[in-house]
């Protein structure tokens, strides 16, 4: 397979004409030239620079890989067939049977930007969070500014990094602590019977193996579970702890999880949600945190 590049160049620019920053989890702003997203967001966005999509969209540069090209779909919401396209141009074999599905389709695009409300999240198999509307970078902090490698629950929670934006984190006790990083290492190990030849899965596991010593204690256990709802403090950086559940609702053809974070009306978290409506994405006065 050989890279038109051409053609390339003209699916990325109209792409990302066509793409909003609501759409993505971005705040709208103003002054804005040109309709669509600026090269720097989806960038941003796809963890790539910005002079890299300046030569995609001239047609020049080097061929992207297939985690750049996912990145970019997943960047400019192209449904199955306009990420398969993509890939096809680059000259790259679009992912196939037995490894996890990166890419979320428009219908469940489509689903949580309905939940202008309530904080949303998609989940992969392995824990990596693909989609978010406003609501879920107020309150957790801004998914965006996260290199994609990074936008990873198991990453975030077992691999703390200094250089990663401010976020939320997640926990109010030792034992709310000890059973979400039992349950991501439960989901883990479920994903990787699952997903045996999934390279992208067993490099996670080996990175979160070697380097974490609760990780590598808790996946020794054996233990095996999935995402399930749950009851959840969220530390807010400028809020404090607002305590939520959080409903997974599963799509069982895609094997994603969308996480829905929701509060009895009425309650101190329900006021919480109501004022990060408002703010949006904050630079909230403190000291910075990690989920």
């Amino acid at each position: 397979m050989t890279i038109n590049r051409t053609e390339l160049a003209a699916v990325l620019r109209h792409a990302r004409e066509r793409s909003t920053p609501g759409e993505v989890g971005l705040p709208s702003g103003s002054h804005r030239r040109t309709p669509g997203l600026r090269r720097e967001e989806v960038a941003m966005l796809a963890g790539i620079s910005v002079d890299y999509v300046v030569r995609l969209e001239q047609g020049r540069g080097p061929v992207p890989s297939a985690q750049v090209l996912g990145a970019l779909a997943r960047a400019l919401r192209l449904d199955l067939d306009g990420r398969n396209q993509l890939f096809h141009l680059a000259g790259v074999s679009p992912p196939g049977p037995g490894t996890i599905d990166m890419h979320v389709r428009p219908s469940v695009l489509r689903l949580i930007d309905r939940f202008a409300d309530l904080p949303v999240v998609v989940m992969s198999a392995k824990g990596d969070v693909l989609a978010w509307n406003a609501m879920a970078s107020a309150l957790h902090g801004d998914w965006s500014a996260l290199p994609p490698h990074r936008r990873n629950i198991n990453r975030l929670r077992f691999l703390p990094d200094p250089a990663d934006p401010p976020m939320s984190t997640v926990g109010a006790t030792e034992e709310e602590l000890e059973a979400t990083a039992e349950q991501s290492a439960g989901s883990l190990r479920a994903a990787s019977a699952r997903y045996p030849s999934d390279t992208g899965l067993s490099a996670l596991v080996a990175e979160l193996r070697s380097k974490s010593e609760q990780f590598a204690a808790l996946w020794s256990s054996g233990k095996v579970g999935g995402w399930r709802t749950h009851t959840k403090t969220v530390n807010h950086r400028g809020l404090g702890p607002i305590v939520l559940d959080c409903d997974a609702l599963y799509i069982p053809d895609v094997d994603q999880s969308v996480m829905v974070y929701s509060a009895a009306p009425g309650t101190p978290a329900a006021e919480s949600l109501a004022l990060l409506r408002v703010v949006g994405i904050h630079e909230w006065e403190g000291d910075s945190a990690r989920p």
